[in-house]
C-alpha cells in the first residue's frame, strides 16, 4: 500500500513537472531562499551556506558509497551475509534507477548560480533519492535488530532526519527544484521499502533470522 502511494505520488509529480504546472511553485520557493540583492547568494549568514554544503555532501555518491561499504563490511564480519547482499542490492540498484530516471526526464537544473558543482540532470534529485534509500535501509536494519522500541524509533528517526536534511540542503543551494527533491524522496523511500519486501518474500527464513538480535 505504501509503495503504491509513493509510486502514484511520483507519477503525479512527474506529470505536473512535464506539463510545466509546478514552475511557479518551484521558482517561488527558490526565490524565497535567495538574497533579493544578489540571487546568487542564499539567504542567511556565511556559516549557514557552509553548513548547507556540508550537509549536502552527506547525500553524495562518494559518502553514501562509504556508508554502503562500511555497512556491508560490518555485516559480513558478523556473518550476516543475506543482509549484506540485501543492502548492496538496494543501494546499487537505487543508483542505477536514479540514473535511468534522470536520463529519461532530462530536466535542466535551476537557472540560478550554484554554490556547488553539478554533473547530471535535475529530476528526480539523486541526492534525495539515494540518501533515502541508504539511510532508510540502514536505519531499518538497525531498528529490526533491536528489541527496544525506543532504540527502533531512534534509528528510524535519525534515518528520516538525515534524508530530509539532505533534500532541504539541495533546494537551499539552488541545485534542485523542490519538486525534484519531493520526487527523489518518493522514489527512494518506495525503492527501499520494495527491496525489504522482496527480501522477505524470497528469503523469509535467512533474512528474518539474521534480523534477530
Amino acid at each position: 500500500m505504501v509503495i503504491a502511494v509513493l509510486i502514484l505520488a511520483f507519477g503525479a509529480l512527474a506529470e505536473e513537472v512535464l506539463e510545466g504546472n509546478t514552475t511557479a511553485f518551484d521558482l517561488a520557493v527558490l526565490s524565497a531562499l535567495r538574497s533579493a540583492a544578489d540571487p546568487a547568494n542564499p539567504i542567511g549568514p556565511p556559516w549557514l551556506h557552509e553548513a548547507a554544503r556540508d550537509v549536502t555532501s552527506i547525500g553524495s555518491v562518494v559518502f553514501l558509497g562509504f556508508v554502503l561499504l562500511a555497512g556491508v563490511g560490518y555485516l559480513l564480519l558478523i556473518h550476516k551475509r543475506a543482509l549484506a547482499i540485501l543492502m548492496a542490492v538496494s543501494v546499487v540498484g537505487g543508483e542505477l534507477l536514479s540514473t535511468i530516471l534522470k536520463k529519461s526526464f532530462d530536466r535542466p537544473r535551476p537557472d540560478i548560480p550554484h554554490v556547488t558543482q553539478v554533473f547530471t540532470a535535475s529530476f528526480p534529485s539523486g541526492h534525495a533519492m539515494l540518501s533515502a534509500i541508504t539511510f532508510l535501509t540502514v536505519g531499518a536494519l538497525l531498528a529490526r535488530a533491536n528489541a527496544d522500541p525506543r532504540v527502533k524509533s531512534y534509528f528510524m528517526g535519525l534515518a528520516v532526519f538525515l534524508t530530509v536534511a539532505v533534500g532541504v540542503s539541495r533546494v537551499y543551494l539552488a541545485v534542485h527544484y523542490p519538486t525534484d527533491v519531493l520526487a527523489g524522496w518518493c522514489v527512494g523511500s518506495g525503492w527501499a521499502i520494495l527491496c525489504w519486501t522482496a527480501a522477505s518474500w524470497f528469503q523469509p527464513t535467512s533474512v528474518n533470522q539474521e534480523l534477530e538480535p
